[in-house]
């Protein structure tokens, strides 16, 4: 085959620091809008970023040559040292050390999509944390919950 082609859909999840709710409606939307532009020159087709006050969710669709730990690191660094410069409000702004990444189909990518723009809803009844552990449970991840929050 002389092409290399790939189509992998992934949803990336972290959240702040502790759970913080440091993520202020008056900086959300410009924070993911940022958040898929450090995407897009990743050479990611970014579908959608959202979320509430204490974490984001991402629909990306990844670049063939792209690690997934490289785009972690990179849009949260970047997105962290963005957040920082935005105002004495957010200077002791920081995601979580850890994350998850979870893969998904292309016929389910406009349900993510739909999911991720829902957050604020969704959350009014279900912790951060509740939902992680569902997302783990679902995509098969079992780990020891001390380790599971920094």
């Amino acid at each position: 085959m002389a092409h290399s082609l790939a189509n992998v859909i992934l949803h990336p999840v972290f959240s702040t620091k502790k759970r913080e709710r440091t993520i202020t409606d008056v900086i959300r939307r410009r924070l993911h809008a940022y958040m898929a532009e450090i995407g897009r020159d990743m050479d990611c087709q970014v579908y959608r970023v959202g979320g509430i006050a204490d974490h984001v969710h991402l629909a990306v669709g990844f670049s063939r040559t792209l690690a997934i730990a490289d785009f972690v690191k990179k849009i949260k660094h970047t997105s962290s040292s963005w957040m920082k410069e935005q105002g004495r409000e957010y200077c002791e702004f920081s995601w979580q050390a850890g994350y998850g990444v979870f893969s998904i189909s292309i016929s389910h990518l406009e349900k993510l999509v739909a999911y991720i723009e829902n957050q604020e809803e969704h959350h009014r009844t279900f912790s951060f944390q509740d939902e992680y552990r569902l997302l783990l449970r679902k995509n098969g991840i079992f780990v020891e919950e001390t380790y599971l929050w920094d």
